[in-house]
């Protein structure tokens, strides 16, 4: 077992070596993106045209921190000046963005969401050696197997399975069912929560797969399945679209199990869903936005009133603002010669307090935050932590 983590660990040590002595030849010649008054990152964003709620609030977070941080200096005198991409929720899409943005010269790659096109950033970013920080999503494949150019800052999708399974193993539930796409991200995800069911004395007896072009006569199916299975408790990993409908359908049928979800399409969902959305159960990786228990948040909320008083805060726009924050902090703490390698390893050697939720990368483990909590949707729709 020693001999393994030994040589788990010595592979590891030689990746980064490998990547810092190619960023190091890099920045001799000064890195792309990076002058004497900007910093120019490159983001490639699931919009939709404007059609994606979680996407415009996550961009319009990241915005409201960097315009406030430009306007009190920016880093050292640079400013930070994002290059937004849409890549319309389409994963080939959002990998030829991640390659233009690089080829174009931005310093880094920056804050995808959902699992498939912040995945395929991430092959972009590897292949050319480019850090890609704070991608939005929970992904295993963002850690697992170690990747050197990857520094996410929310917790990872398995810590919210283990959050959900953990609390209703609380309250006497043990069996479950789990909804996911039917894709081989979809299939790591069921290996993770088969995982922590072992862990927890729980058993998965109803896995849903979901093909993206699955019809309302494949949803009547799965409701039969689980008026069949009776599990205790059902979750997502994502595909917020798809599991409101089949949420909507079991719920009408009068199917009695305990409903549950990951944060991502978390406030879609209930809006979608309406009034049988009380009592649903939702991980969240960033606190409450509503509440000012948390400095984050706080500032958050003050940044958000301050551009524009009538936009509603949001899990999304408080996970944007976030990794935002932890970027410019990242920055900040490599000092004025920057470099794609200073700041990796600024990033390896350091934890960051965000304001209530700590960020932490080690040179073998690029862990981010582990914060997630546990939100149920009241009578009115809100959501109480």
């Amino acid at each position: 077992m020693h001999e393994n983590l030994s040589a788990n660990r010595a592979r590891r040590a030689l990746c980064i070596l490998a990547a810092a002595a190619g960023l190091s030849g890099i920045a001799q010649a000064a890195d792309p993106g990076v002058g004497d008054t900007e910093i120019v990152i490159g983001n490639s964003l699931t919009l939709q045209g404007g059609k994606n709620p979680y996407g415009v609030a996550a961009l319009g977070g990241m915005m409201n921190y960097f315009d406030a941080l430009n306007a009190s200096g920016g880093i050292f005198g640079r400013k930070i000046v994002v290059r937004t991409l849409d890549d319309d929720d389409n994963n080939a899409t959002a990998e030829a963005n991640a390659r233009k943005l690089v080829q174009d010269g931005v310093f880094l790659l920056f804050g995808p969401v959902e699992d498939g096109p912040s995945t395929a950033v991430m092959k972009a970013a590897v292949e050319l050696k480019v850090p890609l920080f704070g991608p939005i999503a929970g992904p295993s494949a963002l850690r697992r197997p170690f990747q050197p150019m990857v520094f996410p800052v929310q917790a990872e999708r398995r810590e919210e399975f283990r959050a959900l399974m953990t609390w209703g193993r609380r309250i006497g539930l043990k069996t479950m069912a789990f909804f996911h796409a039917d894709s081989e991200g979809g299939r790591h995800h069921v290996e993770d929560v088969n995982s922590i069911a072992k862990e927890l004395a729980m058993q998965l007896v109803l896995p849903l797969p979901v093909k993206a072009d699955a019809t309302d006569a494949d949803f009547d199916r799965m409701v039969k399945a689980m008026q069949a299975a009776k599990p205790d408790m059902i979750f997502n990993h994502g595909a917020s679209g798809p599991y409101q409908k089949l949420v909507t359908k079991a719920k009408q049928a009068g199917l009695k199990t305990t409903y549950m979800g990951v944060n991502s399409g978390s406030s879609q969902i209930v809006q979608r869903v309406g009034p049988l959305a009380q009592g649903m159960v939702f991980a969240q990786v960033v606190p409450s936005p509503w509440e000012r228990k948390r400095e984050i948040t706080r500032e958050y909320q003050d940044a958000t009133l301050k551009a524009n008083p009538d936009v509603e805060f949001s899990y999304a726009g408080l996970e944007g603002f976030m990794t935002a924050k932890a970027l410019a902090m990242a920055l900040k703490a490599t000092g004025r010669n920057l470099s794609r390698a200073s700041l990796i390893k600024t990033l390896e050697s350091s934890t960051f307090d965000l304001g209530g939720v700590k960020m932490r990368h080690t040179p073998d483990e690029h862990e981010g935050s582990r914060f997630v909590d546990i939100s149920l949707v009241a009578r009115d729709g809100r959501f109480i932590h």
